[in-house]
Order: C-alpha cells, then structure tokens, then sequence
C-alpha cells in the first residue's frame, strides 16, 4: 500500500485517529485494516481538490464519520461506507467489486448513498421528490439516512464560511426535513444541535439573545439545581441506587420556540432545564427500579398529576422510554424530571441506531413497526411528491394517541387521528368499505377523532366508497395515500368515459378531432391537461354547446414569446409603495422581472432577507425568519435567489406593525402618543387599543425608515412606565 506524501497531512491523520479512537470506546473490536484501506482510497482520489479548490472535503468526511460514531452510535461499517462513497462518488464504480473486497453490507449502504447523492442540490428537481428518495432507502437500509443526518449537521457546523443564501436555504432545509426525521429516528442530540444551528443562522438576533441570557442565568440555575437534587441523592444512595442526576438545559430552539407559542419574553419561561436521573439496572427489573425512584422523587416533593408522562409502559414510536413528572421544587418553582435507565437514555439520545444493541426490548418494536409504515407508504409512487412530503412531515412531529382494536391489541396513532384513520391501518378494503365505527360501544360517523383508550371496532358495507372529502377527515399518510389512489383510478376512469364522449360528440358534428381541437379546448376552459378536461366532461361539468361554439370560432394566434414580454412589461407598473429598486439588489443571473416585498414578514430595510420567485407575482422578498421562509426554502429551495439591501436612504419608507401591552393606568396611552409624535420619521398608518381584566393590549401600524429606526422606537416604547412588552409582528401573529 503506497501512502501519498504530499497529501499525508498532519491533520487527516490526527482527525483519523481521532475516529479510530471513538470507535474504541464503543467497544468496536478487531482489526481497522479495512478502514485504513478506505481512508487511504480516500486520501488518493480527493487530496487534488482540496489542493485545487480549497475546499477540505477529506476532512469534513471524517468530521462527518466522528458524528455518525460519536452522536448516532454507528459502527466501522458505515464509517468504511462514508470514506468509500467520497472515494468514488464522481466516477463509475464497480459495486460488485466493493462487495467483493469490503462486504454486501458496505456495498449495499454505498449504493443507497450514491442514489441520493446530489438531494441537497440547489436544482429545479423537486425537494420532495428527492426527500421521497431518501425515504426509498430508510425503507432498505436506515444507515444510509442516518449517515446523510451526520453528513448533513457536519455541513450545518461550517455554515459560518458559507454565503448568505446558502445559509439560509441549507438552515431552512434542516428545519423542514432533517431535524424532523432526526427526531422521529429518536436522535435527541443531532436534532437539538441543528434546530440550534438553524435558528442562529436564520435569527441570529434572537439567538443570541438567548444564548446570552441563558450564560447570564447559569450561575443561578446551577446553584438551583444543587438544592434541587441533594435530598434526591440522599435517599436514593439510602436505597442502594447506582444512578447520575444531571440538570440539563433545554436548547435554545426549544427556548424560542416555547417563547413564540406562550408569546412570553424569555423571562417568563420558567423550565429552562430538566433533571435527569440516569440509574444502572437490569434489564428484566428496569421498569420496577423507574418507578421505585419516582415514588422517591414525588415523596420529597409535591407533583403536578396533569404532567405525568409513561413513555416505559408503552414506549414512544420511535422507541423513547422514559418516566416524567413535574414537581414544584425549592422557591415554588415547577421542574420537570425525567427519569430512565442507561439503556433507555443511551437509546434516548442516540435512537434508532442504539436499537441494534438491544434487539428484543419493548421499545424496539414501535419502531420496526414505524419502518414497516415507511414501506407500505412507498410501495406505490405518490401522483403528487409535494403532497406526500407535508404529509409525511405531519407525521414526524405529530404527538401519538394509544388506542385497542376488539381484541384489546394496542394500535399508536397520531393526535385528531380518526375512524378512517384506524380503518385503513387494518387493511385497505377496510378503510374504503368503511361507513363508521363503535368507539368505547357508541356507533360514530367516520370522521370521529379517536381519543387516548377508545377502543374501536370498524363498521362496513359493500356499497361505500371513499370520495374526496375524506382527505379532510384522515391523518396518517398511508390512510392519504389509499384515498388519493382510489380516487385518481376512479378519475381515469372517468376520464376514459368522458373522451368517447368527446370522439362521439365530434363525429355527430362533423370536426376533425386532434390535438390542435383539444388544445383549443383547454385554452377556451383554462385546463392543465386534457385528462381534467375529459374528467369534467363525464361529470357533466363541461357545457356541450359550449364546446361546439368553442370550436366553430375562428382562433387568433398569439405569439406565445410577444404575448409573455408584454405580460412581463404590463407586470413591471407598479405603484411606487411597491417598488424598492434603489435600495434592493437582487441576485444578479436574475433580470427583468419585478419584485415586491411580502406581506406575510413586512421585511423593511436592514432586515436579513431573501427573494422567492412566485408563479405569477414576480419575487417576492421576505425576512429570513418569516413565518413562511423554512417551508419556501425547505420546499422549494430552487426558487430562492440572494437579496440584499444596496445602501442607506433618508427617504425610504417601510410599513410595520407592533404589538404592545401593559397596565392600564393612567396617563400610559398619552406617553405612547408623546413618543410617536415626538419621532418625525414616524408616520401612523393604524391604531387599535383594548383593555381587559386591568391589562391593555395594543397593535400599532407604523411607517419607519429602517432596523435601527424601528429598533430605537421599540426601546422608547418599552422604557414606558407601564409598558411590559413591544413586539414586531408579521401577519402570521396577528
């Protein structure tokens, strides 16, 4: 084996060590000949780009490996499988011949990485589409997936030498579709980390803040903590327990996000951490030992009955077992503490990956059952990938619901899951032949939503099938994929009936029917396809005179190009509230086409923002912590473009609305007047006060010159007496 010199840099070698390392420690035995293999192989065929192109592909390759070992828990099989793809990933390769020298199992895991190589590409391909491939191999092999969420938080850990616009569509992206599936995967601290990552890199502002704040408190909590768990560790060292307590903050995401939902500032929320008590137990006494140490805890302190959680009696589905409470500590305050054993925290924090260690156990079959999901989902291709990416994104966060069949077997579904729901996870003629259920003995309708215990025995008849308003009554994704099936094969068949129609109708008539006919007719009724057209025609939804008349008219012919570049010009007047052209510059292989800024974030200058091409609006420029930016982004990355603020202008104006609130007391109302009036750049588009119960709340639609503007407004308005609280709002908080 020849070892190349020049590229044998000191740091590969260290960071490959380093791997090796972390392999130890997780007891990975045996010799590392074949990763040594690897490396070199990896070492021979990247070391010129990363001399040419500056760009440490070798290096992050290994950092990504450390990931997949360190945070989820994969062995050298996959970390063989890493070095090997980037070997290869830009030539033709012989997987016959991997197979031959490494295994079937880094063979095949090569293959499936090869398959989705390219999905966080910028392209016109649909994101979903090429999130629906990387589902395609969880199904086969969940490795590969767990290997691209390693290789992906490794790529959100260098955003910071990243461009703006690849910042914001790579944090978008993890937002809308890697940190959910990392969670549904049970991957606690890959999931954490890269909501972390992308928060900061969409809202550094607010991260920040948090993060500030949270260092500003740590003392405190620290000191909280200590008085906390001392008579905890008493009686449990009394009891002859060998466990760790440790008080874990939660991440800053879950910080914000618990601001934005309760609308409260940061001091406001009160459980910034939670205890964990990790105890040592055998398996066959695990559940025994948890409960024991709960009674402890309760013993000591007073808990809330309405916040107990038993993920240990019936594990979540992705495996999660875990006992917790929330008690009222020292000072009155509430804490929440979890309770588990190594294994369930082991598995807790490292998911689906720590499950091969321990085949057998009560957790390991919610998700075997969940990947047998995933499969019977993908059996048939989905009519429409954007609808089957929301669909299955509904189902990765979605909190759970245990209901029992007749039998008394326990089924898990998601919460507002209903009848139908149920039905169709029995077995597909049951969903389409349902017309109702017996729920706890009492017959229901279909779109009934099943509670926590119902138990649900299904009702059928011959005569029923589904129709499109069951889409609005269904949940679960392979429920919406029986329907949409259903349907569209009943559509093409009424298609099939509506075009002998047509052909019948034509020849009574006497007129040539071809393509030009047809398209004339899609024109005239602003169809997509000729298929919606015969569909209509067989639902009687399409007037036959009307198709006559249509096609005795003599056709003017457009030019298509003219027609689209006066379609462009007429778009392009505007009025000038619209129009930010002298302050805006847009990314430069985009030209001639309008842009406004949107109304759902009102970005105004100085904002962080990014353009969106529309369909029929030009680009619409948005904030990068819209409400709306992780979906577009996540969603429909290709259509994103740079934008950015060229300069500073004394004559720029930007709508924006506040929220404020506090007591009502006397004199408050004329002290806002008196800070509005007093700012000569500030003009008032609307005002609107309500009082209740002593409290008043405010919305204020303002015009401002920029950021710093809006921001010294902000801080007059809060240094009120009186005042608690001024928020900016987008249209999604109002």
């Amino acid at each position: 084996m020849t070892e190349p010199i020049e590229l044998y840099k000191e740091k590969y070698r260290n960071a490959y060590n380093s791997l090796l390392d972390d392999l130890k420690k997780r007891n990975e035995k045996g010799s590392f000949e074949f990763i040594e293999k690897a490396f070199i192989s990896l070492l021979n065929s990247r070391g010129d780009e990363v001399v040419k192109n500056k760009k440490d592909i070798i290096l992050s390759v290994i950092n990504a490996a450390r990931i997949a070992v360190k945070d989820i828990g994969l062995g050298r099989t996959s970390v063989i499988s890493m070095m090997l793809f980037h070997s290869i990933i830009d030539k033709s390769f012989d997987f016959k011949a991997i197979e031959k020298e490494y295994g079937k199992d880094v063979s095949l895991i090569v293959l499936g990485l090869a398959n989705v190589s390219g999905i966080g590409e910028k392209t016109v391909s649909s994101q979903a589409e090429n999130f629906r491939r990387l589902l395609l191999n969880l199904a086969k092999d969940v490795r590969v997936i767990l290997i691209i969420l390693a290789e992906q938080l490794e790529l959100m850990r260098m955003m910071k030498f990243m461009n703006q616009e690849d910042k914001i569509r790579i944090a978008s992206e993890a937002s809308y579709l890697y940190a959910p599936l990392a969670h549904r995967l049970g991957l606690y601290l890959v999931k954490s980390e890269m909501e972390d990552l992308s928060l900061k890199y969409k809202d550094r502002e607010t991260y920040d803040m948090i993060a500030r704040k949270l260092d500003e408190t740590m003392n405190s909590r620290k000191k909280f903590v200590e008085e906390f768990i001392k008579p905890i560790k008493e009686k449990l060292e009394n009891h002859g327990f060998k466990f760790e307590i440790k008080g874990r903050p939660k991440s800053i995401h879950s910080i914000w996000n618990k601001m934005q939902k309760k609308e409260v500032e940061f001091e406001d929320i009160y459980d910034l951490f939670a205890i964990r008590i990790i105890i040592r137990s055998e398996l066959k006494s695990e559940k025994a030992d948890c409960w024991q140490v709960y009674s402890t805890v309760t013993d000591i302190y007073q808990p809330n009955p309405l916040r107990m959680r038993d993920w240990i009696s019936v594990p979540k589905t992705n495996g999660y077992e875990s006992l917790h409470t929330t008690v009222i500590g020292p000072d009155g305050r509430w804490v929440e503490v979890q309770i588990r054993t190594e294994r369930m925290n082991e598995i807790a924090e490292k998911g689906v990956a720590a499950h091969w260690k321990y085949k057998g156990v009560e957790g390991e079959k919610g998700l075997e059952g969940w990947l047998n999901k995933i499969r019977e989902i993908l059996e048939t291709p989905e009519p429409d990938a954007g609808d089957f990416i929301d669909d299955f994104k509904l189902s990765l966060y979605s909190k759970e619901i245990f209901v029992f069949t007749p039998k008394g077997d326990l089924k898990k579904f998601p919460a507002n899951a209903s009848v139908l729901d149920f039905a169709y996870d029995i077995h597909t003629e049951v969903g389409s032949t349902c017309i109702g259920a017996k729920v706890n003995g009492r017959v229901v309708p279909i779109r009934h939503k099943l509670q926590n215990g119902d138990r649900v025995e299904i009702l059928t008849s011959k005569t029923q099938k589904p129709n499109l308003d069951w889409l609005n009554y269904i949940v679960t994704s392979k429920a919406q994929k029986k329907v949409r099936q259903v349907l569209s094969e009943e559509k093409v068949r009424e298609a099939e009936n509506g075009k002998e129609t047509i052909k019948r109708r034509f020849k009574n008539w006497k007129i040539e029917y071809n393509d030009e006919a047809v398209r004339k007719l899609l024109k005239k009724f602003k169809l997509p396809n000729a298929q919606e057209f015969y569909y209509l025609v067989s639902i009687n939804k399409i007037d036959m005179a009307e198709v006559k008349d249509t096609l005795n008219e003599s056709e003017i012919v457009v030019d298509e190009d003219k027609q689209a570049i006066e379609n462009l010009e007429a778009s392009k007047q505007v009025s000038t509230e619209d129009r930010y052209d002298q302050y805006l510059v847009i990314d430069e292989k985009v030209v001639n086409i309008d842009y406004k800024l949107a109304k759902c974030c009102n970005p105004i200058m100085g904002d962080n923002i990014f353009g969106f091409v529309t369909i029929n609006e030009g680009i619409k420029i948005h904030r990068t912590n819209c409400p709306n930016a992780v979906q577009l982004i996540g969603k429909y990355g290709y259509r994103v473009v740079s934008a950015r603020w060229s300069r500073k202008s004394t004559t720029s104006i930007f709508p924006v609305d506040l929220k404020i609130s506090g007591e009502d007391q006397s004199g408050l109302l004329n002290g806002i007047s008196e800070v509005l009036s007093k700012d000569m750049g500030v003009s008032i588009r609307s005002i609107k006060f309500d009082v209740e119960d002593g409290e008043f709340k405010g919305l204020l639609g303002l015009v401002v010159r920029d950021v710093n503007h809006l921001e010294s407004l902000i801080r007059k308005l809060s240094s009120l007496k009186g005042v608690y609280q001024v928020n900016r709002l987008d249209s999604k908080s109002k």
